[in-house]
């Protein structure tokens, strides 16, 4: 009996083969854009913790100096005379062939053990590591890379984070030009009981215990990973609109075979059984394409993700994808997951079926009254839920959480929404063709509401991500205007050459700008101090947010400083707060100035404050201010006259394509995302016009013979299924706006610690809706076509059923 039985259930998808593909084709993309999603981060994630390791941060304690970025080599020296097992690290990234290098000095005989990711330095390789010219160790990509561009030799290693070489510290210190210098301090396990107290010893130094997530590059991505995370989970429930629609459908239209079954002595629970043998099998076969496809999305998108991550956060990652068997796992998992979502509500529907209903099925097209007010309560609850996390909650998780609740309310809305308009048209309609058109759309919308509401969700996103991105561009290239005024910008190539070089230019440009910084930490997080001189340059062009009055002639006399959004945030500073800077200092907030594109905090004052506070600070970089066409001009004297190198000076017109080509690419993944899942919503769309085709001939057959042509019916189609999409892009809208609003205030300042300004595009939205409407035809056209080419004894043999 159950070979029989699930024979039998199996034959209606023979029947109907287009459901057989919406079913697996829904959950084969719903498990595909979230398993590639989940792979992009976990190969990140993985190349992140290489690169803690790199440095044992997972393992070991660290010392970092309280202010500056390095600190003089006999702060080791003293550390281990006091008792310490301490060894020195420098650490500094240079660029190579286009992009960032990390180089890391390490010093092996005191290095913990496992300081490198690969096989400790061998005793016959140790003296050609330590000795000149020494040996750098690098990932076999970073090793390629680094080819010709150092004087000794690079060996490729497995096992080290891309973007990563080693070498012997005092190698390293040569290449760097940091002779005596040293980064941090990397701590063994095991430390004698009677070392001195590092207050006693270095008071200078804080101690970073292992694991602490405040510098570490996972910690920092976080927000990066959780929109990725978001953007899948988004495409994963589309998918699954898909593949519910498409098993709805199925069990409906099998109402009468499990009655037979039933009744021919099939018990419900084994019923049951079979039905959830059917969805496994399914399920695995949905979850091994899903996760194949995934794959292919993941090594397509990972470049892109790889480029966003090096350039707004200078994280390192593979930009080849590894195979993992979790992957594999996990999709299944998922594919198995989705099904059992998207057949819930079907086993529920079954499982309240009597033993001798009639044989009729449910009418699938008719319209749910109750089933509508059920879905618009729980809009309500949803919607009510997400302003509350808005409101009460706080972090990453509670704004991803109150845009989910938001747009799960909108698109369980829309049904009622797509009905009400629908009555309303109806009511007012005249013509008999334009009531019976009205009226059959009203009975389409159940079979067409989840396609309509994964539609939804895809214009919204669409819209909300859009606005987003145009809106910090806008900004972005507002601030790189303010930001970035001087016509160029050079760097001494020594602290003794910046004076002379400086001379070189006062008698040749307008003003010379010192750009002078020292750095240090607050609350345990990076800061860096800028000291800047009176030019009409700052005023003029430095993006103020909050300010007191005369703020910049306070700032130029020493009393007040100014500090980035950042930091404002992170600490809660207004204007008239004071600031806890490093070295004890405590200025009052004159200002809050925007600081989009960067993650650290960041303070100005005059440049003889900074100068008195912080003596040993670099003195070579400058920018110049020149008239724009003499630009060129003076760069030729710097390179030919004076001898400064060409990478030593950069023009203000590269600087800004270089920000903006990084900008670019770091939206290119969520417009990758986008796309894909508007692709999703159209193929569900046409999934379910498929379904519903056949279910349509006794509502068409009696307007045919009535003397409506089927052309003209098909015609027909395609307006229902443009208007309908119409209709849902007009909902879409204050959806896609609340999305945009939650992510420029809410999830960007948790993520990057800054407030957009919020600016409406309505010529995209106009696109937006003309691609809504073309995605809506083309997913019409082949039902559309179907029905014209519907052959007449087709039509007329439904007179001859009992309907």
């Amino acid at each position: 009996m159950l070979t029989a039985g699930f024979a039998a259930l199996l034959s209606h998808w023979r029947r109907k083969p287009f459901q057989l593909l919406a079913l697996v084709a829904g959950l084969a993309l719903a498990t595909a854009l979230w398993t590639g999603v989940q792979a992009i981060n976990a190969e990140a994630r993985a190349s992140y913790d290489r690169a803690a390791a790199a440095l044992g941060e997972r393992r070991h304690d660290q010392l970092l100096p309280r202010l500056g970025e390095d600190m003089d080599q006999e702060v080791f020296v003293r550390l281990r005379r006091a008792g310490w097992l301490a060894s020195p690290v420098i650490e500094a990234r240079l660029p190579v062939d286009g992009e960032s290098l990390r180089l890391i000095g390490i010093e092996p005989l005191t290095a913990p053990e496992g300081i490198l990711p690969a096989a400790d330095v061998s005793t016959p390789d140790l003296a050609a590591f330590m000795t000149p010219p020494g040996r750098l160790l690098a990932g076999p990509e970073t090793a390629a890379r680094m080819e010709g561009a150092f004087e000794m030799e690079v060996m490729a290693v497995d096992d080290i984070a891309p973007g990563v070489a080693f070498g012997d510290i005092g190698i390293v210190q040569d290449i760097l030009g940091k002779e005596g210098r040293v980064t941090r301090l990397v701590l063994s396990p095991d430390q004698p009981a009677t070392r001195q107290s590092l207050d006693a010893v270095a008071p200078e130094l804080e101690l970073r215990r292992a694991g602490d997530g405040r510098g570490g590059m996972a910690g920092l991505t976080d927000s990066f990973h959780l929109n990725l995370t978001a953007f899948g989970l988004l495409s994963f429930g589309v998918g699954l609109f898909i593949a519910h629609g498409a098993i709805g459908l199925a069990f409906e239209q099998r109402r009468p075979m499990f009655r037979t079954l039933r009744a021919l002595g099939l018990p419900l629970r084994s019923l049951f059984v079979l039905l959830a043998a059917e969805m496994s099998v399914f399920a695995m076969l949905s979850g091994a394409i899903g996760t194949a496809l995934g794959y292919l999305i993941a090594a397509a998108l990972l470049p892109d993700v790889a480029a966003t991550l090096r350039g707004l956060y200078g994280a390192e990652v593979d930009g080849a994808l590894s195979l993992r068997p979790v992957w594999w796992l996990a999709g299944l998992a998922i594919a198995f997951g989705g099904a059992a979502i998207a057949s819930v509500g079907a086993f529920a529907s079954a499982a309240r079926m009597p033993l001798l209903a009639p044989a009729r099925p449910r009418a699938w097209a008719r319209f749910s009254e109750g089933r509508i007010r059920r879905q618009s309560a729980i809009a309500l609850a949803l919607a009510i839920l997400a302003l509350a996390a808005g409101h009460f909650g706080d972090g990453l998780v509670m704004g991803f959480a109150m845009l989910g609740g938001l747009l799960l309310a909108a698109a369980l809305v829309l049904p009622a929404m797509l009905h009400g308009v629908l009555a309303l048209a109806e009511a007012f309609a005249l013509r008999p063709l334009v009531q019976w058109f009205v009226a059959d759309t009203r009975q389409q919308l159940p079979g067409l509401s989840l396609a309509l509401m994964a539609l939804l969700l895809a214009l919204a996103a669409n819209i909300g991500v859009g606005t987003m991105v145009a809106s910090f561009r806008l900004a972005f290239v507002g601030w790189l205007d303010q930001r970035l005024a001087s016509e160029l910008y050079v760097s001494a190539e020594s602290e003794t050459d910046s004076s002379r070089l400086r001379a070189f230019l006062e008698s040749r440009a307008d003003a010379v700008l010192p750009i002078w910084n020292a750095e240090g930490r607050l609350g345990g997080r990076p800061v860096e101090i800028y000291g800047i001189i009176d030019h009409s340059t700052y005023r003029e062009a430095w993006p103020l947010v909050d300010a007191l009055p005369d703020v910049w002639d306070r700032v130029y006399a020493g009393e007040v400083a100014l500090i980035n959004e950042q930091l404002s945030l992170r600490e809660n500073l207004r204007p008239g707060d004071t600031v806890a800077l490093p070295g004890g200092w405590t200025p009052v907030v004159g200002g809050i100035y925007g600081d989009y594109g960067n993650v650290a905090g960041q303070a100005i004052v005059a440049l003889e404050e900074l100068e008195a506070r912080f003596p040993e600070i670099s003195r070579r970089r400058f920018g110049v201010r020149v008239a724009p066409a003499a630009a060129s001009e003076l760069a030729r004297e710097l390179r030919e006259d004076y001898g400064l190198p060409e990478d030593n000076i950069v023009d203000q017109a590269s600087l800004k394509s270089f920000s903006l080509r990084v900008f670019e690419r770091a939206f290119a993944v969520t417009g990758a995302l986008n796309i894909l899942t508007l692709a999703v919503a159209g193929f569900a769309i046409l999934t379910s016009l498929l379904t519903l085709a056949a279910m349509r001939l006794p509502q068409l057959a009696p307007i045919w013979a009535l003397g409506l042509s089927r052309r003209r019916l098909a015609r027909l189609e395609l307006l229902r299924a443009a208007l309908l999409a119409a209709l849902t892009m007009l909902a879409a809208v204050p959806a896609g706006l609340a999305l945009a609003w939650i992510l420029l205030t809410k999830i960007n300042v948790v993520a990057f610690g800054w407030r957009l300004p919020m600016h409406v595009f309505p010529l995209d939205w106009l696109a937006l809706f003309v691609l809504s409407l073309a995605v809506a035809a083309l997913a019409a056209l082949w039902p559309a076509q179907r029905l014209a080419s519907t052959p007449p004894a087709e039509l007329l043999k439904v007179f001859a059923n009992e309907r």
